[in-house]
């Protein structure tokens, strides 16, 4: 186990862990079979991507702010549910990664005194407020005796980029690219700090579900949550989109890189796709654990990235569709 920027990294190299078996990429054409009739339509065009303020990470890549085209698209308002991933589960018998190493990533002050005392919780070095717990996994988010109940309107959680596209391409959708992201996630809105604008609570009211308190041993819960909140959670951004910052990390279809966009080419002006290999696939919007004193990348600009075999507490993914062959109206 390792650590990256906002979460643990799962290490390929470690004992017992299966082979990564990424599943192919769908179609960016194909439409949508068994994913909910909810994709809203995006017209794309041009926007300004990434930030050069100062509060930005620039070892992240969040710089330079540059212009970037897009091509219409479709993409969901929320990101997807435990519901949503329990149609999948039923009607597939998929297993998740998690499930199959055995064991996933949760935040400390959710794990039991009975898991430790069971001896099924393993630490993180140098990332001391997350555990590794024994049978955590999406449908038993906290481990061995926690469920689902109260919370199928949540966003499914300890899934990885693998499993995200294995329900992608059941579902007949995809992942969104990160440029796609990060212009859904801005709403219209140019250059602001947040989804919303630029003060974080405006008017004093809460926008998003991410931490308040003293970081990571108290959580005032000042907006309401402790961990995940409902997908329809707070008011939407300007396109009616939910979540798009806080709650959970969402993956985007891109690898990582902090250099690949800098330099100025068509491939990383127009429908840009990131780089063709990479160790790490994009993070994006921030989640219930960022805080200003420690993550601060629930700024819309903000980025991290994870293994693809890797599952947190605190990640899940929202869906997109290419806009060639589905007609503006419906699907």
């Amino acid at each position: 186990m390792t650590q990256s920027c906002c979460g643990p990294t799962r290490q390929a190299s470690e004992p017992n862990n299966p082979s990564p078996n990424e599943p192919n990429r769908i179609p960016l054409d194909s439409q949508a079979q068994n994913h909910p009739d909810r994709l809203m339509y995006l017209e794309g065009g041009k926007f300004l991507m990434g930030t050069d303020s100062d509060e930005g990470f620039a070892a992240d890549g969040e710089g330079p702010v540059r212009e970037v085209t897009l091509s219409p698209f479709w993409v969901d308002p929320f990101v997807v549910s435990n519901g949503d991933f329990a149609r999948f589960v039923e009607t597939t018998g998929y297993v998740t990664e998690a499930e199959k190493f055995g064991w996933s990533f949760v935040f400390h002050l959710f794990v039991t005194k009975m898991a430790h005392k069971r001896g099924e919780v393993r630490r993180v070095p140098g990332l001391e407020w997350w555990l590794g717990v024994d049978r955590a996994c999406w449908k038993r988010p906290e481990g061995r005796g926690s469920d689902l109940r109260g919370r199928m309107d949540h966003p499914v959680v300890h899934v990885s980029y693998n499993d995200a596209l294995a329900y992608c391409q059941w579902a007949g959708v995809r992942l969104l690219t990160e440029a796609e992201w990060e212009y859904a996630a801005r709403g219209g809105l140019e250059q602001k700090r947040y989804v919303w604008g630029d003060e974080l609570i405006p008017g004093g009211k809460h926008q998003t579900n991410i931490w308040q308190g003293d970081f990571p041993h108290r959580n005032t819960q000042d907006d309401g949550y402790a961990a995940t909140a409902p997908v329809q959670s707070f008011e939407p951004n300007g396109y009616g989109l939910y979540n798009m910052a806080g709650n959970v990390w969402e993956w985007c279809a891109d690898w990582f890189s902090p250099n690949w966009h800098k330099v100025e080419t068509p491939q990383t002006r127009i429908d840009p796709r990131g780089p063709s290999t990479g160790e790490r696939r994009v993070n994006r919007g921030g989640s219930y654990l960022c805080h200003a004193s420690y993550c601060n990348r629930y700024r819309v600009a903000a980025r991290s990235s994870n293994t693809p075999d890797s599952s947190t507490g605190n990640l899940g993914f929202r869906v997109g569709l290419s806009d060639s062959g589905v007609k503006k109206e419906g699907i």
